[in-house]
């Protein structure tokens, strides 16, 4: 019974500690509800409640799968080259919210700018591709 309830505790402290720094780490605008403090006061002083509160309330918003496309602009004397030498000095700034986008696990996928590697050997055409030559050149025994 003792075990039982010591192993209790210490997954609802991992619980809790999970969702303190997950406040601590999310980005001021991605918080819903309260403000990014408050957050934190709340999760710190009510532990689990807290903790749960933020659970439930911190799902992810589920963006469109609309594809933007940047629109040309064109500089004050109408070069185009101008803008995009300001639009490419603007994106090299390096704020600290990208920085707390990029230690955050949740993040770093958003930041990438790679496509996403492939979730399993289903999705990778290569690797489909190798099996089938594979499976071409060595007939099954029977």
């Amino acid at each position: 019974m003792l075990l039982s309830a010591a192993l209790f505790a210490l997954f609802m402290t991992g619980c809790w500690l999970y969702c303190l720094t997950d406040a601590i780490l999310t980005p001021a605008p991605e918080c819903r509800g309260l403000s990014k403090q408050a957050w934190i006061a709340v999760i710190a002083v009510t532990f689990i409640g807290g903790a749960f509160a933020w659970l439930v309330v911190r799902r992810p918003v589920r963006y469109s799968s609309r594809i933007v496309t940047p629109v040309p602009r064109s500089g004050p004397d109408g070069s185009e080259a101008q803008a995009q030498a300001q639009d490419s000095a603007a994106s090299q700034r390096w704020t600290a919210a990208d920085d707390a986008v990029a230690r955050h696990p949740a993040g770093r996928a958003k930041a990438a700018d790679h496509p996403a590697p492939p979730k399993g050997p289903d999705d990778d055409r290569d690797f489909l591709r190798a099996l089938e030559q594979e499976i071409r050149r060595n007939p099954p025994i029977s």
